[in-house]
Order: C-alpha cells, then structure tokens, then sequence
C-alpha cells in the first residue's frame, strides 16, 4: 500500500508539474529585466549625456555648471536671487534692531538697579526716621509721665546795694549761715564765684608770713572758682595770717585789725560773705582773732577757744604743713603691714608743770576723783596709765612725756618734741598715734593738735584723739570715725584693750581712709584752699563745677570709599548683634543732680575712699562715683528695659542687657604713624552695631598724609591731635567722647565683632569694672622681695590692658586730673605703663577686679608689623612701674581673680522656645 501511494504522488507530479517549473522560470527573468533596467539604464544614459557635454564644447553644455551669473539668467533663478537679497538686508537691519534692543535693556537694567538702590536707600532713611520718631514719643512718654519739665536756669539777680531787711543776728558770737551769710549773692546757679583780696591792699599784708603768703596766691591762681570781678562774687576771701612779728615792727593791735577789716571796700558794714583766713605752720600760732569783732565774717583758722567757735559758721582747717613742697610718695610708708614695730607711741610735754604724774604715789582712780570736785583735766590720769600699759610689756609701746627741746604751745596743750623728721620716724613705726587734747576744756581746737593729726596721717599711724570735746578739721563734713578713734579721756583705762580688739582689716580699712584723707584735704596748700571753699560751698549747697572736658583739636581729614565688611568679623550667621546705621549716634544722658546731689549727698560723697568726689569738682556726665544708679546698676530712676519688658522678657541675642536704655558706646584708638595698619582697624570697625563715634588719638607731631584717604564707616571719625606724644592721652577725657562706655583700642587690635558686642553687654552689667580681653596679673618676687609683671597664660589675673577694654568715661576724669601726677610722669619716662596705672586706679576705687571676657589672650591682627610691647625692656620698665605704682598707692591695690565671663548663649542657636528658658540660669 505504501508504494501504491507514493505512485500515485509521483504520478500527479509528473503530469501537472511542468506548469508550475515554467511559471517559476519566468518569474526569475522578469525580476532580472527589472533589476538590469533599475541599475544600468541610468547609468548608461548618464554616461551618454556627459559625452555629449564633453562633445558639444563648454559653450553648450546642456547639465553642467555654469559659470558667473549665467544661472540668473533663467527667470527663476532671478526671482530668487533678488529674494535673497532681500532677506539679507531684512536681516541686517532686524540684526541692527537687536543691537539696538539689547542697548537699551541694558539701560534699562541700570535704571532699575539704581530704582532698587534708592529704593533700599529710602527704606533706611524711613527706618530712621520712624526710630527717631519712636525715641521722640519714647522720651515724651518718659517726660510725661515723670511730670516733670525740663526747666531753663533762672537768671541771676544780684543786688545793687545791701540787704537792709536782713535782721541782724543778736551778737556776732551767735552767727550762723541763717543769720549771718547772704544766701542771694550765691544762688544754685552761681557757678560760686570767689573774690580774693590783694594781700597788698591792705595794710597787715606786710606782716603776713612770706610762706603762707606765697602759697596761698599760688593756690588761687589755679582754682576754677576764683574771679576777679567782685560784683558778681559769692564770696569774699581775706589771708589774716599767719603773721610774722617783729622787732622793728609790732604786730596790729586788735583794734587796730578791726578797724583796717571795716575798712575792705566790699565788707560793706558788717561784713557778712566774708571768710577770714589764718593758715597755720607752726604748733604755737597766734589767735589774735580772739579779740577781735568779724561781724558777720567767717572765721577758718586752726585754733578756737569754745567761746570764740561759732557751731555751724567758723571752720576749723587743718594746718600748712607743704606750703610749697610737694608731699613725695617715695618717702611715705606702705600701709602694710598692717601692724608695726609699736602698738601706739606719744611724745610730748606741757608747758605747764605736772601735779601728779611725775610723783611715786600711786594715783587715785577717776571715780575717786569724782566723788569730789571734779579735776581741772585728766591728763595726770593719762600719763599714769600710759606708763604702766608701757611697763607692763605686754605690747610694746613708746610714750614720753618730757621733751629736750619742746615746741611752744599753748597752756594745757601738750608741745610737740623734737624735729619734724625725727618725729615721722616715730610714727613710720607705730600702728596708733595718740593725740591727747588740751587739758583745758575751753581750747576746742588748736593747731598743736592739727600738727600731730596731720603727721600721723601723712605716714599711715592711725590716729587716737584723747578728749571728745575736741574738734577736728572740717568735722562737719568729714566722718572721722572711719580713719580714727575718737575716744574719751575717761576711757583711758581700757585705751589698751580697745587698740588691741581691732583686726586687722579694720585698721587696714582706716588708714587707707586716713591717707585718702591727707591726700585730698591736707597734703598741699591747694588742697587746703579747695577744701575751704568746698566746705562753705557744700555748707550753702551750691552744686560744684563741672571739671573741663579736654578740647578736641580735630585734624581735617578726607573720607575715601565706603569701607567694605571683613567676612571673617562680620559672619555671624543668623545671630543678630544689633543696629546698625539705624540708630543715629546717641550721647549718654548729661548728669542732672547737681543741684540736688549736694544736699543729699553731703557725707558720702566727703567721706568715701579714695576718690575726692566731692571736693573736686563733678564732671559733666553722670558722676560715677559714689554709686549712682547707672554706675551699680541700681535701677534707682531708671526703668529696666535693658533685658526685656514684661513676660518672659526678650530672647538673649535680641536683648542687649543692662539696666540703661538705649546706650552707645565710643571707640578711642590711639595711634603712632601707622596708618596702613590704622585705617586696616577702622575698616574693620564697618558694620559695627551700637557704636557712637570713632575717636583716633593722633599721637604723631608729623600730621597725617595729604593723599591719605580715611574708611566712610557711616558714623564720625574723629581725629584728634595731640600736644606731645605720651600714653597718657590714650585716657583724656575728650569733649568728643559722648559716651559714658568707653572702648580702648589699640591700632593694630584684632577683634570679632561678637566679641566687641559680648564685652559691651558684660560691661553694662558692671559699669565701675574694667572688662576687656587681654589679662595679665602680678606676682610677688621671694628672692628679691619685689614685684613682678607676668603676661604668661594663667587661669588667675589681676589686670585687663587697655588695648581692648571697655572703662567708664569716669575713670578718664580720674585718670588725668586726680591721680597722683607723680604716676603720669612716670608713663611718660617709660612711654609705657599707661594701661597698668588705670588698672591700679580702678582696683585702687572700687577695690574689685577687672572682668576678662572670653579666652583670647592677645588680639594683635596678623601680619602687622611689632609693636613696643616686643621688645625685651618693655617687662623690665613694667616691673619698675609696677613697684613704684605701689609707692605711691601705700599698698597693692591690684586684686586677684579667676572669674572670667565666656559666651555661652550669646552665639549659642537654641530654638526660639527655648531660649527663654535658658536665659534666667
């Protein structure tokens, strides 16, 4: 079956296959004939028209080029040629429009630029004027509410001719300012001007000692009270002694003296406003004035018998010890330590003879005495106990009650001994100096006793005044019980036991008030004369003067561009420091207690030490020192708006601490031909939020470069040219400075702007602080027994330098017109030290230490060439100065610390919900 069916396949096949073989043929030669046609054909007829091209010649070419413009000839080709033409000059001028387009959005561009400038420009104008505006309703808000208008001083009315319905007082013994003193010759506003009389116009002017006379004019030439127009004078000065007599002419009689006083053109009958002044050099002074009538003329002299003494009118003044010598410090003792060789020491004898104390009787006891008549004094009493305290050998004491060669004095009064050197080598050695008064209870002051009070202070032996009926000089205004016991006669049985229960900080603390005391009140003769006048000044409370602000000679200067921002100063990240240019320059509010602060003030302000701040006069800023409210930080008068108001107050790096509103401060450069590196520090001072001005103290003679163009930082920069080229000009008190918050820079100082802003804060919370960032501290040399200056990195520091630290303007007062002048002078010897004696003084004060700020130990900027401070001899000058500052002070004033303030949250980014919380721990 198989095969069978193959045979019938290959049948079929056979038969009908030749049919499909054939159209298979044929569909191949079709493909090839089209294939062949494709292919071929176009290339033989390309081949056969370039052979004829070839053929016909280049003129008649049929597809080939032709050269020129011979395709133009056809008309589309000159259709098109001419369309081309067309699109390119369209194309030239829309390109040419474009130039033009793109110039003007330049232009445009620039325009708006400008617009925005102006425009940022105008915002800060607005910003200013809407805080100036908002100062203004501040400050009206503040005057409102205080109800208290600012009042204009009344004008001075001064009389044209006497007083006649001043009631004259019922004896010239019972004179008292209320009575005797003419208060409308010197109102608050006065300025208390004095007038001195000629000691050649009258006729015992020639009778005056040459001495007292001399000092006494040399001190009237410098005091800011003094006027020559008697008009106008409060006050009426006349020098009556201390008088000198002598063979060939005798002194006036008291008559005689009366009568020649009646005869002074201004003292107008009776003269009241008058003050009578008998300045004493010797213990044994006359009191020719005990005979005479002054009327209603003050007495200042420095003897006074009880009947003569008007409680309240006459002045008891120290004696004239320097009449022309200044007092040297070199010689003054330090005053530790504390205890010295002797517990107490006196010499001296009474003219008179003793009853008693020279016997070998035992003496009787005080209440024995008693019991009967009273003793006539108990100065026999004194020696017999002073004697036994001196034999029993329990301290070790020195008391002689016979001289060889004694001092005259008056009856009853005990004569100084020997030599005043010889004596002050006594009282170098004691601790207490005893002053016994007068047996005679009728002297209440003699100058016998000022010698002794004085000499014992000059040299730092604590003065023990024996007689409660005693009067000391200006015991109205001066708290003699802080520099020394005042103890009576009677107690002098438990005198002992009373010297030895002191401690030692107690009579540290009382001689330091004691040679405040000497140095303000007692030490020259222009004390002297300051301290009358500010005793009747304070008397009738009349405000003292203002102390004269240092001129400003400001050197013309040119402003190159705006200074541009250090980035490594001015990034602070999101951390605002402040305004800047949006707050315009504020001066720190002018002091306005002057009229009230006398008589409120009038034993603080006499007593406190050892600043004499009261006697001289105020300055024109709030006085810091005593305490006022801005100065520690009180809040007396002041709203505290510093840290917040109300709630949970302001976050930390918003609020600007403090208990002052709205306070700026002043940066004081000094400079020496340096100026690249000068306007590098002022450039960097661009920026800089609550800065007031900038004060450059231009230390050079030579002027500053005519083509030297200075940094426009948007506030003042003040030059200031100087007379001599010393340190000490870094701390005059410049008018220019406006500011209570003084920021002492050095040129070539190298501070962040934080920074500057962290000790600004730091220092409003401790304005009688210096707080600063460079610290230094003393150390006591074992071998050689001195002191030395260390600038090595310690944990422990006594002093800021002053090349980068914030002072009260204050200090620049006390700085150059109270502090000893021997301490300036030695600055300038050295041309160094300026920044140590501040701190001296400061600590000297306040006794505080100064506040370091964050832990930078040098702020010199890099790259700047060295300073002094390089050089090897500059720590050996500031050991020197060191030492002699000490002398001068009596002691180390400098006070050791380990507390420095870092900023902890000042840069610190805390959420804003939580600072709050952070900012009361």
């Amino acid at each position: 079956m198989r095969g069978s069916t193959m045979q019938r396949n290959g049948g079929v096949g056979g038969v009908g296959g030749q049919p499909w073989v054939l159209r298979r043929v044929r569909l191949t030669w079709l493909s090839f004939m089209l294939f062949f046609i494709l292919v071929f054909f176009p290339l033989i007829a390309h081949y056969y028209l370039t052979t004829i091209d070839e053929a016909g010649g280049p003129d008649k070419r049929i597809f080939g080029p032709r050269p020129g413009g011979e395709l133009c000839e056809a008309k589309h080709v000159q259709d098109l040629c001419r369309i081309r033409e067309s699109v390119s000059e369209e194309l030239l001028q829309l390109e040419a429009k474009r130039q033009d387009l793109n110039g003007e959005i330049a232009r445009l561009n620039l325009r708006i630029e400008a617009c925005k400038r102006s425009i940022d420009s105008a915002k800060q104008d607005l910003l200013q004027l809407k805080n100036v505006i908002s100062q203004t309703e501040h400050s009206y808000k503040e005057l409102m509410a205080q109800n208290q208008p600012k009042l204009s001083l009344p004008v001075r009315l001064l009389p044209d001719k006497d007083d006649q319905g001043m009631p004259p007082p019922k004896s010239a013994r019972s004179c008292r300012l209320r009575s005797c003193f003419d208060y409308a010759r010197c109102p608050l506003t006065s300025g208390f001007p004095v007038y001195v009389y000629d000691t050649g116009t009258y006729q015992w002017g020639d009778y005056l000692d040459p001495l007292v006379k001399q000092a006494f004019a040399a001190s009237v030439k410098s005091n800011i009270y003094i006027t020559d127009n008697p008009s106008i004078a409060c006050l009426y000065l006349v020098l009556v002694g201390e008088l000198q007599e002598s063979p060939s002419s005798p002194l006036p009689s008291p008559a005689e003296l009366e009568k020649q006083l009646k005869a002074l053109p201004y003292w107008r009958s009776d003269g009241h406003n008058h003050v009578l002044v008998h300045l004493s050099r010797k213990s044994m002074t006359q009191n020719f004035l005990y005979n005479v009538s002054a009327g209603r003329a003050a007495v200042a002299q420095s003897t006074f018998l009880e009947q003569q003494y008007r409680e309240g009118f006459d002045l008891v003044v120290s004696p004239l010890v320097h009449a022309l010598s200044e007092p040297n410090f070199l010689e003054v003792p330090p005053q530790v330590p504390v205890k010295r060789k002797y517990l107490f020491t006196f010499q001296g004898e009474r003219v008179e003879s003793l009853r008693s104390s020279l016997q070998e009787a035992p003496p009787q006891s005080f209440e024995e005495e008693l019991e009967g008549d009273p003793p006539a004094d108990y100065d026999d009493r004194i020696i017999g106990t002073l004697k036994a305290v001196q034999d029993s050998h329990l301290d070790q004491v020195l008391v002689e009650f016979t001289c060889k060669n004694p001092r005259a004095s008056f009856p009853t009064e005990w004569a100084l001994c020997g030599e005043r050197e010889d004596r002050l080598e006594v009282l170098k050695a004691s601790t207490f100096a005893l002053v016994i008064a007068a047996g005679d209870g009728q002297l209440v002051a003699s100058a016998g006793c000022g010698m002794r009070l004085f000499e014992a202070l000059e040299v730092g032996a604590i003065p023990v005044v024996l007689g409660d009926h005693s009067k000391l000089p200006y015991h109205h205004f001066i708290r003699w019980t802080e520099a020394a016991l005042l103890v009576p006669k009677q107690r002098v049985t438990e005198l002992h036991f009373l010297l030895r229960s002191l401690s030692d900080n107690d009579m540290l603390a009382m001689r330091r008030q004691g040679r405040f005391l000497w140095e303000t009140y007692f030490s020259t003769s222009e004390n002297v004369l300051n301290t009358i006048l500010a005793s009747i000044r304070t008397s009738i409370q009349v405000p003292a003067a203002p102390i004269k602000e240092e001129p400003a000679q400001e050197i013309p200067h040119k402003a190159g561009k705006l200074a541009g921002t250090d980035a490594n100063l001015a990034d602070n990240g999101d951390l605002d420091l402040g305004p800047v240019e949006t707050e315009p320059p504020y001066a720190s509010p002018r002091f306005l207690r002057n009229f009230t602060y006398t008589a409120a003030d009038t034993y603080r302000a006499w007593n406190r030490a050892p600043g004499p701040f009261h006697l001289f006069p105020h300055t024109p800023l709030d006085p810091v020192l005593p305490s006022e409210a801005k100065f520690l930080g009180s809040g007396t008068g002041f709203r505290p708006i510093g840290g917040g108001t109300g709630g949970s107050g302001k976050e930390f790096q918003a609020a600007l601490g403090g208990n002052v509103p709205r306070e700026q401060f002043t940066v004081v450069m000094l400079t020496y031909e340096r100026e690249e590196v000068l306007m590098n520090s002022l450039e960097r001072l661009n920026g800089l939020p609550y800065l007031n001005k900038v004060v450059v103290v231009w230390n050079s003679p030579k002027p500053p470069s005519d083509d030297l163009l200075w940094p426009d930082i948007g506030l003042p920069i003040v030059v200031v040219r100087t007379e001599k080229n010393s340190l000490n000009n870094r701390f005059l008190p410049w008018d220019a400075v406006e500011t209570e918050a003084i920021l002492s820079i050095d040129d070539d100082a190298h501070l962040r702007h934080d920074e500057i802003m962290f000790g600004f804060r730091v220092w409003r919370e401790a304005r009688d602080r210096i707080v600063g960032f460079p610290g230094r501290y003393h150390a006591w040399d074992i071998n050689h027994q001195s002191w030395l200056y260390n600038s090595n990195y310690s944990c422990e520091l006594s002093m800021v330098l002053t090349g980068a630290a914030f002072f009260h303007k204050y200090y620049a007062y006390l700085y150059s017109y109270v502090m000893p002048q021997a301490i300036r002078d030695m600055v300038d010897e050295y041309i160094n030290c300026e920044d140590i004696a501040m701190n001296f003084l400061v600590s000297h004060i306040t006794r505080k230490p100064p506040i370091k700020v964050t832990s930078r130990w040098t702020f010199r900027c890099p790259g700047c060439p060295q300073a002094l401070s390089h050089d090897d001899s500059h720590f050996h000058e500031r050991h020197k100065c060191i030492n002699f500052f000490v002398k001068v002070y009596g002691y180390m004033p400098l006070l050791y610390t380990q507390f420095r303030v870092d900023s902890v949250l000042f840069k610190t980014r805390l959420p804003h919900d939580k600072t709050k919380c952070f900012k009361f721990i």
